[in-house]
């Protein structure tokens, strides 16, 4: 059976890491943008992170610059707005496509476990996927919901 693990994705420098390397942890994946409404999400997503880091959760963000344009065209702004503005320490990865014939082949994936409301495809920024420490999905999350309101989830497949 497929699993998240089973994923090679890009950082910011190009170079492309394995999601095995976070085998056993919990993991929230994100597509995130540097210039939307939801932006101050990072702060509640970087809460999430500094209380349960230790626990075995792992935060992983994806710029997309695929709604409306929101995201620095140079991947360094990027991580440099979100350390500067809202102290972002979890990892941040290359920005990528979450829809589309260019989609990523992990939000491909992610997508097919967990359908939106009305369709699969990703609806706007901060789209949230849970994943256990078993590599499966097991929640999706709409763009509108706050980072703490997951938090009873995670404090589930944490314990």
């Amino acid at each position: 059976m497929e699993t998240v693990y089973d994923f090679q994705v890009k950082k910011p420098n190009g170079t492309t890491q394995s999601l095995q390397d976070y085998k056993g942890k919990t993991l929230l994946i994100v597509n995130t943008a540097s210039k939307c409404g939801l932006t101050p999400q990072f702060e509640g997503l970087q809460k999430l992170y500094d209380k349960y880091n230790e626990k075995g959760l792992i935060i992983l963000g994806f710029p997309c610059d695929q709604f409306n344009n929101q995201e620095f065209d140079n991947i360094e702004e990027t991580t440099q707005f979100c350390q500067l503005n809202y102290g972002v320490t979890f990892p941040m990865f290359a920005k990528i496509d979450v829809n589309g014939d260019n989609a990523d082949p992990l939000f491909k994936f992610l997508k097919q476990q967990k359908k939106g409301l009305l369709s699969k495809n990703i609806k706007w920024n901060f789209t949230k996927f849970l994943v256990d420490s078993n590599g499966q999905v097991i929640e999706r999350y709409a763009p509108t919901t706050e980072p703490a309101k997951i938090e009873a989830d995670l404090q589930k497949l944490l314990s």
